[in-house]
């Protein structure tokens, strides 16, 4: 895409919005870089980068002639598409880009795009090991907390790019396109930002939107909706499967999962030899084994890392056993379908810290998917009075339900309670904002609480 002669609008000054502000600088396009907060100075904000020394700063009010000025805008992934400011930029002609449409224009080599409802992390950070066992230049990009923008000039001919991307950032591709994609699942999420679950899908969908037949996507066959949307898919579709053998693709069968392939069925490796725990969890070895099988990985190269990889942080991740208790952090479980694959991997009685921002979501398949494993239910947060009444209506005992100010209390409360082989899991169903400033410094409170606990 030819971009000389055009004028960029970069919106938000967090990390993605500095990564892009800063490749375009770097490749002398004029920028400004604007924040509608004025919570922060020019200089400020200048200081967060010594690449931003020649580039217009903007807060507050956006004016109508800057508007007029600029070609493309390029949101930060926190930026709603519907607010009243962009509505003002489309109206004044302008393209609205995110960060990884911009990427995208500068990337050289091959891109392996994942999302998803739930997984993307865990998924994106083992097909990227992956990757590089097999000797490859590889970045690691995109909603991990690596802006896509801060790498793409190092990529190369031979380099790969395996990119996590939200529902919030394929809000705003165009022609985006990977050579290998994967939508792990779509559960509801998110849906105050999306209103409807039906964009919600449709922007997850978008990852998919340019790919034709010489690509390939990976979709999960299990999901009701994914199965629907393959019928739609100009890429190859290959499918994974937990629950039934495939033709062609990647599934679990019993305790083994196998790679069938142009005619040909090829052990990947028994579930028992995985360091991961959960359905989820083996979904998500499935759809990374299956990418790198499809970019020309190895099974041996494959196998090496699978039986290695312990997770990410965050996510059912163990944190210590205390006098008999197994304590584990699942901040990471931020929606009521990523808690029920938590509660579903635990494999002792569970006390349950769960609640925090409301997002508008339902918690009934949550509080159903307890099948008594949950001997009590801490609650926290804006949506704890919410679960609390939703999980009364569903049967589960009141007297079991623990209403708490503080992630510090709903520890001490599960502490109090706890027994020789129980286990407490952080598993909120909720994000994290209005009382942390994300889902890492919720999971670090829980972690550091439970380390000072006597051994």
């Amino acid at each position: 895409m030819n971009l000389d002669g055009k004028k960029f609008l970069v919106m938000g000054t967090g990390i993605s919005g500095i990564a892009a502000a800063e490749l375009l600088a770097g490749h002398k396009f004029p920028v400004i870089l604007y924040d509608e907060k004025e919570t922060q100075t020019q200089a400020a904000v200048r200081e967060k980068s010594p690449f931003l020394k020649n580039v217009e700063i903007l807060l507050g009010e956006l004016p109508d002639q800057v508007l007029k000025s600029c070609d493309i805008a390029i949101l930060s992934p926190g930026v709603p598409i519907d607010i009243p400011v962009v509505k003002r930029m489309q109206a004044a002609g302008m393209e609205i880009w995110g960060e990884i449409e911009l990427a995208s224009v500068f990337e050289q080599g091959r891109v392996l795009a994942i999302t998803g409802t739930n997984g993307k992390t865990t998924t994106t950070t083992l097909l990227g090991e992956i990757m590089k066992h097999a000797g490859l230049d590889v970045k690691v990009v995109g909603n991990i907390g690596i802006p896509y923008t801060s790498l793409v000039t190092d990529t190369t001919e031979e380099s790969v790019t395996v990119a996590e991307i939200s529902s919030f950032q394929l809000e705003t591709v165009h022609k985006f396109s990977p050579q290998i994609s994967a939508i792990l699942n779509i559960t509801p999420d998110h849906l105050n930002r999306h209103h409807t679950m039906e964009n919600y899908c449709e922007a997850k969908e978008r990852i998919t939107a340019n790919q034709g037949k010489e690509q390939i996507c990976v979709l999960n066959y299990e999901d009701p909706l994914l199965q629907e949307f393959a019928r739609q898919v100009e890429a190859q579709v290959v499918f994974f499967s937990s629950q039934r053998e495939l033709a062609e693709g990647i599934y679990l069968d019993g305790e083994e999962i196998i790679w069938a392939w142009k005619g040909k069925k090829t052990l990947v490796c028994q579930i028992e030899e995985l360091p991961l725990i959960g359905k989820h969890n083996y979904e998500n070895v499935m759809a990374a084994a299956a990418m790198a099988l499809l970019a020309g990985v190895s099974l041996e190269k494959i196998k090496e890392v699978l039986f290695s990889f312990t997770g990410v942080e965050h996510r059912i991740e163990y944190v210590a056993m205390k006098k008999g208790v197994r304590f584990y952090n699942d901040s990471k479980g931020t929606n009521p379908d990523a808690a029920i694959q938590a509660v579903l991997a635990m494999k002792w009685p569970t006390l349950l810290i769960g609640g925090g921002y409301d997002k508008e979501s339902e918690y009934d398949d949550w509080i159903r998917a307890f099948h008594g494993k949950v001997k009590k239910l801490v609650l926290l947060g804006a949506t704890r009075e919410k679960i609390k009444e939703t999980a009364v209506d569903l049967g589960y005992p009141p007297e079991d339900i623990i209403l708490t100010d503080t992630l510090q209390e709903a520890v001490d409360v599960c502490v109090e309670y706890a027994e020789d082989g129980d286990a407490v899991l952080l598993s909120p169903a909720c994000a994290s904002w209005g009382m942390f400033q994300n889902y890492e410094q919720r999971g670090e409170v829980f972690k550091a609480a439970v380390r000072a606990l006597p051994e």
